[in-house]
């Protein structure tokens, strides 16, 4: 241990210490640790009691959730800064590893000197809570970012999912439509060769549209019955064979997704005698089948549009910060747009009753889609494999309600009063940071005025949502929650706690 004459140089360099009464300094150092850390040395370790307060004299700290998921950096501790377990605060047990990463001095001061230090250095208890406050702020900044980017890369990988399908759709379509549309030049040759003749041609164009719109009206009935279709491609292909049609199994699938029957091509037989037949057929096959592609084409565009439509509507791009008038409707839908492909992945049912007149909510509606997303994720992730989602909207008086029901296994009692704290969760360590619930909670409650509860039991859990169509007045920011902040790390349930059988 340093001298006390040098531990109290030494401590006038922080800034904190440094205006502080002779007998204060001389008390602090004759109580603080001196303690040297190579490089990778623990000045904490994550899960150890919090039992001390540190001051870094000289060097580096890095601080992060070792146990946590790999992305667990949190902060650098500079020469000159107090950390550690400080007076006033609920920590037990370090959440956070804290190592060095330079060659590093530090101090510590026992956490049972505190009431005696405070004592008699009156001056320091409203710098050590302000350092407090400020360093709960910081960590709940940074859990909250966590918990956006971890929901930014769920979603990024979905509506990466979602966007592939159409993409491959239009690159596979759009091959497929040259190569078509360079046979069908070679087509145009033959038909010359063959004979053709305004009569020919005429009648062949009559039955080429009378095919589009034939595919305009399945189109608008559903798919066709795989065996009727099966059925009507095997028919087809026959009377193409018996009319020496080449490649008759090819041409037969594009006739049959346009709804031909035999009878449709006999009308050609008596304006395209002998060879000019099968060349009139052929040609007729390449143009729609051209007309098919450019219909997939059209549709998977149409798809990418609606996901970036969607995804723009989620995150509000050209909208400012304040209210503006949102329909509960459209986001509603576009957050289950967004979060299709884990609906799909595993085989989700969702069912949605939206009532069609609702009015407009003034909303902070980046926020409140958060909302959607917490409850919606977490609806999805508690319920079995083939399991049931339920949505509903409606007006009730100067409110709108929003339920998102579940049949998953429920939320113990045990628990269901703890699922609002910061940090805590139930979800696999790196699964969850315990915020999500805390969020929609502050966003519905604090930035809406509105109300949230939940109902659950085995089978049937449902999170109800309130917001008044009457916006309260603009609320002041929040503080950082103080309470229980600091109780766990965050993926971790308190030690003990018993694990319920719902994430949330």
């Amino acid at each position: 241990m340093a001298n006390t004459e040098q531990l109290r140089e030494n401590l006038e360099r922080i800034k904190i210490f440094s205006d502080l009464p002779e007998e204060g300094l001389a008390w602090l150092a004759e109580r603080f640790e001196e303690r040297w850390l190579e490089p990778g040395d623990a000045a904490v370790i994550e899960g150890s009691p919090a039992d001390r307060m540190m001051v870094l004299l000289d060097g580096e700290l890095n601080v992060r959730r070792e146990k946590g998921p790999s992305d667990g950096w949190i902060s650098i501790i500079k020469a000159g800064e107090v950390t550690g377990m400080l007076p006033f605060s609920r920590m037990t047990t370090f959440g956070v590893t804290v190592r060095a990463v330079v060659k590093s001095r530090i101090l510590t001061l026992q956490a049972t000197l505190f009431p005696e230090m405070l004592r008699r250095i009156p001056e320091l208890e409203p710098r050590l809570v302000g350092l407090l406050t400020d360093r709960v702020r910081e960590f709940t900044r940074v859990d909250q970012l966590r918990e956006k980017m971890a929901a930014l890369g769920k979603l990024s990988a979905g509506l990466a999912h979602e966007l592939n399908n159409p993409a491959a759709a239009v690159q596979r379509s759009a091959s497929e439509l040259r190569e078509r549309m360079v046979a069908l030049r070679g087509l145009v040759a033959r038909l010359v060769g063959c004979g053709l003749t305004p009569q020919s041609m005429d009648a062949t164009l009559a039955v080429y549209r009378q095919a589009i719109d034939r595919r305009r009206a399945l189109a608008g009935s559903g798919e066709l019955d795989p065996v009727v279709r099966g059925d009507r491609e095997e028919a087809l292909g026959a009377w193409l064979e018996a009319h020496h049609v080449e490649r008759p199994e090819m041409l037969a699938g594009t006739f049959a997704d346009f709804g031909f029957e035999p009878a449709d091509l006999e009308g050609l037989s008596a304006a395209a005698p002998g060879g000019l037949l099968p060349c009139l057929v052929a040609w007729m096959e390449g143009g729609l089948a051209a007309e098919g592609l450019l219909s997939e084409i059209t549709s998977a565009a149409r798809r990418i549009s609606e996901l970036v439509s969607a995804v723009k509507s989620y995150s509000h791009m050209d909208d400012g910060e304040g209210r503006t008038e949102v329909d509960l409707r459209r986001e509603l839908e576009s957050t289950l747009t967004i979060l299709a492909h884990k609906v799909r992945k595993k085989g989700v049912e969702v069912t949605r009753e939206l009532q069609p007149d609702l009015p407009p909510l003034p909303a902070f509606a980046g926020e409140l889609n958060q909302v959607w997303t917490n409850l919606l994720d977490n609806a999805i992730d508690a319920v079995a494999a083939g399991g049931h989602v339920a949505v509903r909207a409606a007006r009730e008086g100067d409110w709108l309600r929003v339920d998102v029901r579940d049949d998953g296994p429920g939320i113990p009692p045990e628990i269901k009063g703890r699922i609002w704290e910061p940090f805590f969760t139930t979800k696999p360590v790196g699964e969850g940071t315990g915020l999500g619930l805390e969020v929609v909670q502050r966003i519905v409650v604090r930035r809406h005025g509105g109300s949230i509860s939940v109902a659950s039991v085995p089978g049937d859990t449902c999170f109800t949502v309130r917001l008044p169509l009457a916006p309260p007045p603009a609320p002041a920011p929040a503080p950082a929650p103080l309470p229980g902040a600091e109780a766990a790390p965050p993926g971790m349930a308190p030690p003990g706690a018993p694990p319920p059988s719902r994430p949330v």
